[in-house]
């Protein structure tokens, strides 16, 4: 299995600057632990921010970029692997693949549609890989009211809420979902 967590985040480098600092120091810091990077490809937003950071580091990174986002999200060219693939369905299965872990930083409906499809496969028992959400400043503090409400409306089982981990600093979510890197 690989050593590398996959980051979902946005490709906007969201209102406040503390997003583009928070996708820096989450990439540096997840290269430190140990770990290589797999995320969405991009060169510009928190995506960015994320792969210049951990490139900095000295860490691994690889990108994963459907050809039609390729320009749009202005693909990342100096990656250690950047893989063009032909739809967003090939780009998150390969990132799955090449990951043994995840991570969501703040972001849109992307971010939302790639967290919440790997917290749903990991539902299904596809995979039993660590889940993180990074609360970044409560950024995910409504979304998880949701999902408490969703386990109160019986729609989730109290067993799956506990499926994923939320913190508020990459260093207390990596400690939270107990990640062992090979070093």
């Amino acid at each position: 299995m690989s050593r590398r967590i996959c980051v979902f985040c946005g490709s906007n480098p969201g209102r406040d600057a503390s997003y583009l600092r928070l996708a820096a120091e989450a990439g540096a810091a997840i290269v430190q632990a140990g770990f290589g990077v797999v995320y969405g490809g991009g060169r510009v937003g928190l995506m960015g921010a994320v792969a210049d950071a951990a490139l900095g580091a000295g860490g691994e990174v690889v990108g994963v970029i459907p050809q039609a986002l390729s320009r749009a999200e202005i693909a990342h060219e100096g990656l250690s692997q950047l893989h063009v693939v032909g739809s967003m369905h090939e780009r998150k299965a390969l990132m799955a693949a090449s990951s043994c872990a995840f991570v969501a930083l703040p972001g849109g409906f992307g971010t939302m549609d790639e967290f919440c499809e790997i917290l749903s496969w990991r539902q299904l028992g596809i995979h039993d890989k660590p889940i993180g959400l990074l609360n970044h400043a409560g950024y995910f503090d409504r979304l998880l009211s949701l999902f408490d409400n969703m386990v109160e409306e019986g729609f989730v089982d109290r067993s799956h809420r506990k499926l994923f981990v939320d913190a508020p600093t990459t260093e207390s979510l990596l400690s939270a979902m107990q990640l062992s890197p090979v070093r």
